[in-house]
């Protein structure tokens, strides 16, 4: 029997192996990394895998755990390869039951993990990058310096050398992943940011955009159809209208210490669940201009697990 469980992979092809560490502690789940633990109790442990398709790339594949409670709502998120004879193994010490399938449906799994539990952790154990105080000052006086460079190499039609020193500078942070120097050879991100946040607010003002900053946004695209943007992921838009499987409202909600959205066809069943803050003055302002019905509810948990259960899709 396993009585204390590591991940053996990441999460993601390519990225970092979590440094989580899991143990019992008679009935209570214990979750410790980077110096955080985290206890629950939970009824069953979800091994699961799905699909995440990311802008300019063929896509990701993303394995993890979750503790669920007694209504398969996630307690605990925790990425990673975890090896699945240990998982029964380590789930069979304190008699929870091991559930997950390879073969289950990608939009099934994101649908079971966006619904979320009073007290929600996502546990990534991977350390936080150490914040400098020198860091952000670096970051504007090497874009005003690739900024001023740029300027004098086209005040004298130098462009080629410009490019050349882009190329090179591209190079230099792919060898040394100081990342943040991409600033210094492309110094107009310095004001595409706040030009990018205006343009967003005018976007929610218009109905066009509803969404935190930074956070999963709803978008009108130019097809009127409605784009669901998460933080690069790339989804498939849906079709707005009352036939059946395209979006016909919206319904934003408060359960306990849990806010989210469901997309909802005209029946009332819930096509998408995005957990998370919305803005509900971004929200009528884009029904009401795309002939969408909005609802604001505060749900009790039998209404809150019925959604959860019945959704089409989410975004975990």
């Amino acid at each position: 029997m396993t009585y204390r469980l590591t991940p053996i992979g990441p999460a993601v092809d390519g990225g970092p192996v979590p440094e989580t560490v899991l143990t019992w502690d008679g009935p209570m789940l214990v979750a410790t990394a980077c110096d955080d633990s985290v206890r629950v109790r939970p009824a069953m442990l979800y091994h699961y895998r799905y699909d995440r398709r990311q802008a300019g790339s063929d896509g990701q594949r993303v394995t993890g755990l979750a503790a669920l409670d007694r209504d398969g709502l996630v307690l605990l998120d925790l990425p990673g390869a975890w090896p699945q004879e240990q998982v029964i193994g380590f789930g069979t010490v304190a008699g929870v039951p091991v559930d997950g399938c390879r073969f289950e449906v990608s939009n099934r799994v994101r649908a079971r993990l966006s619904g979320r539990a009073p007290g929600w952790r996502r546990v990534l154990g991977v350390p936080p990058p150490k914040p400098s105080r020198w860091r952000l000052p670096l970051i504007y006086a090497a874009g005003a310096v690739g900024l001023a460079v740029m300027v004098y190499l086209a005040s004298v039609g130098a462009w080629a050398a410009w490019r050349g020193l882009s190329v090179l500078g591209r190079v230099l942070i792919d060898l040394v992943e100081v990342k943040w120097l991409v600033v210094a050879f492309s110094p107009l991100l310095l004001a595409l940011r706040p030009i990018k946040a205006r343009w967003r607010r005018y976007e929610a003002s218009k109905g066009m955009r509803a969404g935190p900053l930074h956070g999963p946004n709803l978008v009108i695209g130019a097809s009127k159809e409605l784009e669901i943007h998460n933080i690069g992921e790339e989804l498939a838009p849906l079709e707005i209208g009352r036939a059946p499987g395209r979006a016909a409202g919206m319904l934003a909600y408060q359960y306990e210490d849990r806010s989210g959205l469901f997309i909802l066809n005209h029946a009332g069943r819930p096509l998408h669940h995005i957990p998370g803050p919305w803005p509900p003055e971004d929200l009528h302002r884009l029904a009401a201009g795309n002939d969408m019905s909005l609802s604001v509810f505060r749900l009790s948990r039998e209404e809150y697990v019925d959604l959860v259960r019945t959704s089409s899709h989410g975004s975990p």
